[in-house]
């Protein structure tokens, strides 16, 4: 059966994800604000769940429409083929959000949507009670300007908890996004690699499982897999391709930092990720920097100002850090910050910037390519 799928994202994230969706060969690819459509099968459902490193989970969706009252929503909901996807026993919890919609009050969109599904269910199944004791088909609503779409999650736990980091230290930064950091400096394993501020080991890790292409959910669990549209065999296959693509080979990947226990922590969460053999961390002063490559790639998330150290601390260090960089030679440095005088304090324009959102902090990556 062939499915209209979506991917919600962060802001800035879509092309990246658009891109990953093409490349696994994922029909009518389309991306809008915060989200990004495509069609497929069981199979892309699961292929998507296993090998996107960007997204933060694949949704089905049910349907769309607009909707001014409530018992538009409550006609609209009840309208739709539920029935194709949740049985008899499933469980159908609902939850989402509304923004800028006349239907604002999320807790009453819950409680309409649920009694709709209700509803079309015991039209269709001729039951009056549904005891939801079976697998889980999560509902999740958006509510956009009036604009309503309803969807089953195919996930489970956001698909950045990829199980390697049970530890953390302070403000880590989501997996999904260190992934599309590396994603955007172009990395592929080919050049050297460096994280001067890699705290719990977040994007030197990202970046080694990008070098060796290995399926970001290749050993993780998802919600799907215990649907029984969905056969276990099938999941079995997504992954034994996946892991056939995998690549071997000599990479140069260093991730420091200046606290000994973030040190630690990081690579103990390589050690779970299966990449200690590729990355060498190491206590050193980012303040410091004096690494000499060929041809090099830094990827970092320096500490802002807002949660880790103080803004005048932050600066002084992008001082520091930059008067270091811009001596040095052959590394293309692609940096996240929300400091809105960064540029002022590292000491040079970027070559390039890219808006992002580091949960709901608005960010800018500064790209720099050239030290001339």
């Amino acid at each position: 059966m062939n499915y209209k799928l979506c991917v919600p994202c962060l802001l800035g994230l879509e092309g990246p994800i658009a891109d990953e969706l093409k490349r696994l060969e994922l029909s009518d690819v389309v991306a809008e604000n915060g989200r990004v459509y495509f069609t497929g099968d069981e199979t892309a459902v699961a292929s998507a769940n296993v090998n996107l490193r960007i997204g933060e989970r694949v949704l089905i969706e049910v349907g769309r429409f607009n909707a001014y009252t409530f018992d538009e929503l409550f006609e609209g909901v009840k309208a739709l083929p539920w029935e194709m996807l949740i049985p008899k026993d499933g469980a159908f919890p609902v939850k989402g959000h509304s923004l800028d919609s006349k239907l604002f009050s999320v807790s009453d969109c819950q409680k309409i949507i649920k009694k709709a599904v209700v509803e079309r269910l015991k039209s269709v199944y001729g039951i009056e009670w549904f005891a939801e004791t079976g697998e889980l088909y999560q509902i999740q609503f958006s509510i956009m300007k009036d604009n309503v779409s309803v969807c089953i999650d195919t996930t489970g736990d956001g698909l950045h908890k990829r199980g390697y980091r049970p530890a953390h230290n302070a403000a880590p930064l989501k997996e999904t996004m260190a992934a599309a950091m590396v994603k955007l400096s172009r990395y592929r394993g080919r050049d050297d690699f460096c994280d001067p501020f890699c705290g719990s080991g977040t994007i030197p890790i990202e970046a080694a499982l990008i070098a060796k292409n290995r399926a970001p959910g290749l050993y993780r669990d998802f919600t799907a897999s215990h649907w029984k549209q969905i056969a276990p065999t099938l999941w079995r296959d997504v992954r034994e391709l996946a892991r056939s693509k995998e690549f071997n080979g000599n990479y140069n990947i260093v991730g420091a930092d200046i606290d000994p226990k973030a040190i630690a922590i990081a690579r103990e969460n390589a050690q779970r990720a299966g990449v200690s053999d590729i990355i060498r961390f190491e206590v050193a002063d980012a303040a410091a920097f004096e690494r000499k490559t060929e041809r090099g790639v830094i990827v970092t998330n320096p500490p802002y100002g807002e949660r880790i150290m103080e803004k005048q601390q932050a600066e002084e260090l992008y001082r520091q850090f930059g008067r270091q960089y811009l001596q040095s030679e052959n590394w293309q440095l692609y940096l996240l910050s929300s400091h809105t005088e960064f540029e002022r304090c590292f000491g040079k324009q970027a070559d390039k910037k890219r808006k992002l959102y580091n949960g709901m902090i608005k960010c800018d990556l500064f790209m720099y390519f050239n030290r001339t």
